[in-house]
C-alpha cells in the first residue's frame, strides 16, 4: 500500500484524506517540469530537461523532503510513463538536430539509473523531463518530440473531454492547447471504452483500421465525449502532429492555434449513445441542448476557459484546464 506520511495534507480530496505519497510528489513534479521550472529557479536544457539535483533543491521538492532513489522509483512505476530520466551523459545538447520525421518507435530513453555507467546515487548525474503537457513557452516541440508524418501517424487518434467543455469547443470551432503548448489525443481508447459503431474504426476509404489496445496515456477515463481526428486531413492542411516519448499525440492546431472542427472525423457522447460531429459536420446541434445542466464533470479542468488555477495542495494535474489538457 503507498505510504502517506511526509508530504502534509496533499491534493485535497474533498475530506477523504490525503493523497497517496507518491501521487502527491508525482503531481508536484509534474507540475514543476510542465509549468513552472523557471519560476522555480531550474535552467531548462533541450528537449525540456533539468538536472535532477537541482529539481530535488528546488523550495517545492525540499518541502517534501523527496529523495532521489524516491524520485526514480516513481518515474519508473509511474503507469503514464509522464517523466523521462536520463544519465547526463545521454541527454541531448543546444548542438543536437531537432527531431525528425523519421518514424516514432516505442523505445522510452532510460529510466533506470541502474543500467547506466553513471553513478545511480549522484542525483547531478541525470536529467529527468515531463514527456508532454507542458504550458513552458520555451519547451521546444521539435527538440521535446517526434515530428509525425502521414506515413508515421497512428490510425487512430482521439481527444476525451467534459459535458461542460463541448458546447465550448463547438462555439471555438474546434480545439484550442487553452494554456499549454498542444492539444493532447490518444491513440486508442481506455480500457472498457468502445466506439459508438464501425464509423470510428473504419477509414475515409472504407478500410478497416487496425484496433488498438486499451491507452494509459492521453486520456481521462473519465472522458464523456470523443473527439476522433482526421489526421490525415488535418496534415494536408498543414496542421503539424507530434509524438511524445510516451505515446501521447499532440498537436498545437493550425496557424490560428485551433484543431478545426472540420478536421473531427467523428464526435461521440458516449452517455447519450450519439454522433454529434461526423467528417467534419456538425449533427444538429452537436448534442448542446442535450448536455444542458450536465455539469459535474466540468469540474474537472474547467475546460475551454483555460481554468485551472490552485488547489490545496498544488496545482491541479492538467493545471491550465481547456481543450489541450494532459495526462
Amino acid at each position: 500500500m503507498a505510504s502517506r506520511g511526509r508530504g502534509g495534507r496533499g491534493g485535497g480530496r474533498g475530506g477523504r484524506g490525503p493523497l497517496p505519497r507518491d501521487v502527491q510528489v508525482s503531481k508536484k513534479m509534474s507540475r514543476i517540469l510542465r509549468h513552472s521550472a523557471e519560476d522555480e529557479g531550474l535552467k531548462l536544457q533541450p528537449g525540456g530537461y533539468v538536472n535532477v539535483k537541482d529539481l530535488l533543491q528546488t523550495n517545492t521538492m525540499k518541502s517534501l523532503h523527496v529523495t532521489f532513489a524516491e524520485l526514480r522509483t516513481i518515474v519508473t512505476s509511474n503507469d503514464k510513463q509522464r517523466f523521462s530520466l536520463i544519465p547526463i551523459t545521454e541527454g541531448p545538447s543546444s548542438a543536437d538536430p531537432p527531431a525528425s520525421n523519421a518514424t516514432p518507435t516505442n523505445d522510452f530513453p532510460p529510466s533506470d539509473p541502474s543500467s547506466s555507467s553513471s553513478d545511480p546515487d549522484d542525483p547531478s548525474a541525470y536529467l529527468i523531463r515531463a514527456n508532454q503537457g507542458h504550458s513552458i513557452a520555451t519547451v521546444d516541440s521539435a527538440s521535446l518530440l517526434t515530428r509525425l508524418s502521414p506515413a508515421s501517424a497512428p490510425a487512430l487518434c482521439v481527444h476525451g473531454t467534459t459535458a461542460a467543455a463541448w458546447p465550448r469547443i463547438l462555439a471555438s470551432g474546434g480545439l484550442r492547447p487553452m494554456g499549454r503548448n498542444h492539444v493532447h489525443l490518444a491513440t486508442g481508447l481506455p480500457a472498457g471504452f468502445m466506439p459508438l459503431d464501425d464509423g470510428a474504426t473504419t477509414g475515409s476509404e472504407g478500410e478497416k483500421k487496425e484496433v488498438q489496445a486499451p491507452v494509459i496515456s492521453g486520456m481521462r477515463s473519465s472522458s464523456r465525449v470523443l473527439v476522433y481526428v482526421d489526421v490525415g486531413r488535418a496534415m494536408g492542411a498543414e496542421v503539424p502532429f507530434w509524438r511524445s516519448a510516451n505515446g501521447v499525440v499532440l498537436t498545437e492546431g493550425g496557424k490560428d492555434g485551433v484543431l478545426g472542427v472540420e478536421f473531427f472525423e467523428r464526435v461521440e457522447d458516449r452517455r447519450a449513445g450519439a454522433v454529434l460531429v461526423r467528417d467534419g459536420v456538425v449533427v444538429g446541434d452537436g448534442g448542446v441542448e442535450g448536455m444542458k445542466g450536465d455539469r459535474e464533470e466540468g469540474k474537472e479542468g474547467k475546460e475551454g476557459r483555460g481554468g485551472g488555477g490552485r488547489r490545496r495542495g498544488g496545482w491541479k494535474d492538467g493545471r491550465r484546464g481547456g481543450a489541450g489538457e494532459a495526462f
